[in-house]
């Protein structure tokens, strides 16, 4: 569509632009918009509808229609032509609108005497804020440029109304960015902290669309795509031999050089607009496309989006993170390991638009016991550098620029867990025995050289799993044996004498390394993974097992294979390792004083091994996430299904109390390591099952360790079996009816 030839528009956002500058905020301001639009259109009617929330509009102005309908009339999105507009988030142009599909009367207004009707929706990014519309009585189809015209105001209406221009009465005309929002998400690491909001990718503000020298604006906006070309070219040049990333350059240097696309950016700076301003124009209608996109042109239209943000960081200087503030919460759409461990522990939480509860930002959260919330879809819509927010870990929410009542009850919570935290301190060196003197190991998961110094603090007994992935997935390549030898070897001096178990190599499923090819698997969780990558592909295990055996340099050594789903895959990594132990010995290397070479359970199909699996492993770590999602074939990174089985379900603890009983008939180690131990009332469970080992996140060892210390495992043990001998499903109303009584 092209721009009106006679400048129309221009006209019109210059009159626009000095309302803007005279009129008082809110009402007002709103008051003159539409009778400058309508008066412009020569139309009889003009209004803007805003959204109250996500489903509803309000009318908030307009001239033409019965005033007594400001703030009274409100439909939901698809409701009307008005709500069929903010749906489709596209153009409704009728010269009959009551005989239009989709048409609503509304009484209140007193808009049945006008036919002709034009909508376009007021939006930014993607983000839906309202919709303008212009009627007449006069039953005609609004021309080309009439419809280019109201779209470019929308879009200066649209940045207005992120700026916070219609402040003033009435809860739809509250400044955005100034409202608090509640965000529910899901809980990705558990735990409460209060900061201020840092994102990983800042906003870009535009605060003036509006130009007077389209001239200007245009040579602006070809210097930046020539500097934007430029980088592109060198992404290309510097791709080297990899088909793939160059491939994915291409699709992304293709876009850079549309011709389309940079005809559709000069045409809307012809119409007034400013560079910036046409930029984001054509971004936010390249999401509006997106959205109905096949998902191969939607990824593709990202690409373009991308393209958008290097453009407007160029043309703004905007989009510098700055220096992480005291106090920040990163706020991201989505966030790798690396990038997520350049920030260090300068982060009191993470919340993301994205990502799962295995991610690798989780994995990093949890290592660093910050709060983590997932899915909270729209924060980063919505949130700004600074603002203050709340995040809540346990429940998987957080308040965005919360009110004093939220604040002052959030204040509460965090007060409570500090007390806590203190009574835990108390108990640090106590050795974990319960009332009927059972004793109960308590150790402590880690992955990263920083998660060791919370060893002593944490009274953990030492390290149950150390997770070695980490170490390879924020590398852009394999790293070197004497690198990891070096840091296996930090993380044994940090333990100061307290053993730790080495997890080899997991990776696979959700863990992809950045340097090696993607496989396309139906079922990623069930596929190539762990042990298997390892067998298949020896090279990297190798170098990890000589890297560990020299590390350790004749000091006691732990190690574990990952995913063991049958017996000879045990077996055979561990001929693996015994041939390093020869080769080492070859080379004149000090062995480990002592071995113990262990397996993860993680699949049904291991607790049903012969008894030989169970007398040749050294010990047994039961890998509970993946345990689980197995057991009750429920995705854990399905919202949808992981929630719906209880880990206290009789038939899971009757799983555990089998694995219990075979280890202990082969006078076999056994020890449960996963999210699940680090929850006092399962950590109590299982420990009345038989487990005498648990391995957990540092900062549950302090409650998990309160109620052991406080329990009879023996009276628990007879609550469960009561229960299970009822026929209950779970065993937990149960045992929380016990703990009430106790």
């Amino acid at each position: 569509m092209s721009a009106p030839k006679d400048s129309d528009s221009r006209k019109l956002l210059r009159r626009l632009q000095a309302v803007m500058a005279e009129a008082a905020e809110g009402q007002e301001r709103l008051d003159r918009i539409v009778d400058l639009v309508a008066t412009s259109m020569a139309t009889e009617v003009c209004s803007i509808y805003l959204h109250r929330d996500e489903a509803t509009l309000e009318l908030c102005a307009t001239r033409g229609l019965n005033p007594d309908a400001v703030h009274v009339t409100r439909m939901r999105v698809g409701e009307g032509l008005v709500g069929g507009v903010a749906r489709r988030r596209a153009p409704v142009n009728t010269a009959d609108a009551p005989g239009t599909k989709g048409f609503r009367y509304m009484p209140e207004t007193g808009e049945e005497v006008f036919s002709s009707f034009l909508g376009v929706p007021v939006q930014r990014l993607g983000e839906r804020l309202g919709v303008l519309v212009v009627q007449s009585k006069e039953a005609r189809q609004f021309t080309e440029d009439e419809v280019y015209a109201l779209e470019v105001v929308a879009m200066v209406l649209a940045e207005m109304t992120e700026l916070g221009a219609f402040t003033g009465e009435g809860e739809a005309l509250k400044p955005r960015h100034r409202q608090q929002v509640l965000f529910k998400g899901v809980m990705g690491q558990e735990g409460a902290t209060e900061g201020v909001v840092f994102l990983h990718d800042p906003r870009v503000v535009i605060s003036n669309p509006v130009s007077d020298d389209p001239e200007k604006e245009g040579a602006r906006l070809v210097e930046a795509v020539d500097k934007l070309r430029l980088s592109v070219d060198r992404m290309l040049s510097q791709a080297g031999g990899d088909s793939e990333q160059k491939e994915v350059i291409e699709a992304f240097r293709m876009f850079a050089y549309s011709r389309s696309w940079l005809r559709r950016m000069e045409e809307d700076i012809n119409a007034g607009l400013t560079a910036e301003a046409a930029v984001e124009k054509e971004q936010t209608a390249a999401r509006a496309r997106m959205r109905d996109a096949d998902p191969y042109l939607r990824e593709r239209l990202t690409d373009l989006d991308d393209l958008s943000n290097r453009l407007l960081r160029m043309l703004t200087g905007q989009g510098d993170r700055g220096t992480v503030p005291e106090g920040a919460v990163l706020v991201a759409r989505n966030i790798g390991p690396g990038e997520l461990l350049e920030y260090g522990r300068k982060l009191k939480g993470v919340v993301l638009e994205e990502g799962s509860v295995g991610s690798h930002a989780a994995i990093v959260a949890r290592a660093w016991a910050i709060p983590l919330v997932l899915q909270a879809q729209g924060i980063t819509t919505e949130a700004l550098s600074g603002d203050p927010i709340l995040v809540d870990g346990d429940q998987g929410i957080a308040h965005l620029r919360p009110d004093d009542m939220v604040r002052s009850a959030f204040g509460e919570k965090l007060a409570m867990a500090q007390q806590a935290q203190q009574r835990y301190a108390s108990i640090r060196d106590t050795k974990c025995v319960s009332e009927d003197g059972q004793r109960i190991e308590l150790m402590m998961n880690a992955g990263l050289m920083a998660d060791l110094p919370s060893l002593p603090t944490s009274g953990a007994e030492g390290v149950g799993l150390f997770r070695t992935e980490l170490q390879f997935l924020t590398r852009n390549k394999v790293p070197r044996r004497g690198e990891l030898a070096t840091l296996y070897s930090g993380v044994i001096d940090a333990a100061q004498g307290l053993p730790v178990v080495f997890r080899t190599l997991d990776i696979g499923s959700d863990k992809v390394l950045p340097y090696m090819k993607a496989q396309d698997e139906p079922n990623p969780a069930l596929g190539w993974r762990a042990i298997r990558v390892g067998l298949d592909k020896p090279g990297v295990m190798r170098m990890q097992l000589q890297a560990l055996l020299r590390a350790h340099d004749g000091r006691d050594m732990n190690i574990m294979f990952p995913f063991i789903a049958q017996m000879e895959e045990f077996l055979e990594a561990r001929a693996h390792l015994t041939r390093e132990l020869h080769r080492e010995a070859s080379l004149g290397h000090k062995l480990p004083g002592t071995l113990r070479i262990g397996a993860m359970l993680e699949t049904p199909s291991l607790a049903f091994a012969p008894r030989r699996f169970f007398e040749e492993a050294d010990f047994i770590s039961i890998g509970g996430n993946d345990l689980k999602q197995f057991f009750f074939a429920a995705d854990r990174e399905n919202e949808r299904v992981r929630r719906r089985y209880d880990t206290l379900n009789v038939s899971f603890l009757s799983l555990i109390e089998k694995i219990v009983t075979r280890c202990t008939q082969s006078d076999t180690h056994v020890s449960f390591c996963g999210e699940d131990a680090g929850r006092p009332v399962e950590a109590l469970c299982f420990a009345a099952m038989g487990l005498r080992c648990l391995s957990m996140r540092p900062a549950s060892i302090g409650p998990v360790k309160n109620i052991l210390l406080k329990a009879d495992l023996g009276e628990v043990r007879r609550v469960i079996e009561a229960a299970r001998d009822a026929g209950d499903q779970s065993v937990r109303p149960a045992v929380m009816e016990y703990l009430r009584r106790r």
